[in-house]
């Protein structure tokens, strides 16, 4: 049985149970629905999280500092949105952390044409680094104003590590 086996059982048992009080419980109405609104939250939460552990694309900002490993482009259209799919390796400390990530960003031209020159260099056997830093705007309530949260990206050639001298 594998993980995410052991979570549906789980949400399965407690759905059960959370079914059992609604039926055979003297509870009030109120206490009920408060039931059904927890169970309802908890799935779609569970749902989301799972995304992530499975290997979707995390929806998060980029690292500030990351290795360009793979890009997919999906450019809109008219049922779709699009977006860009990159699979970076964040940098801590100067290194490269234990394991790469993949992220979703919403689509746009100017970064389509920046990850389709860092590919193309990444397929000619130049790494690619890449530095984000959030986009300036007007200060205050960022979840007022949609996009707020987006970056500045940068990417660049990484440079090539300097050798102790013999």
């Amino acid at each position: 049985m594998s993980a995410t086996d052991g979570l549906l059982w789980a949400f399965v048992a407690l759905a059960f149970l959370a079914a059992l009080a609604l039926l055979a419980s003297p509870w009030p109405r109120w206490a009920k629905a408060l039931v059904v609104a927890a169970v309802t939250g908890l799935y779609f939460s569970a749902d989301l999280a799972l995304d992530e552990v499975w290997g979707w694309p995390g929806r998060q900002a980029l690292p500030e500092r990351f290795v360009l490993l793979a890009a997919v482009i999906e450019e809109p259209t008219k049922a779709r949105p699009g977006a860009l799919y990159v699979w970076v390796n964040a940098l801590e400390g100067g290194k490269p952390a234990a394991r790469p990530r993949a992220y979703q960003l919403p689509y746009t031209k100017d970064m389509h044409s920046l990850l389709n020159e860092g590919m193309k260099k990444v397929r000619q056997g130049v790494s690619q680094m890449g530095t984000t830093e959030p986009k300036t705007g007007p200060k205050g309530l960022s979840w007022l104003r949609p996009g707020s949260d987006e970056q500045n990206v940068k990417i660049r050639d990484l440079p090539q590590p300097q050798l102790p001298e013999k």
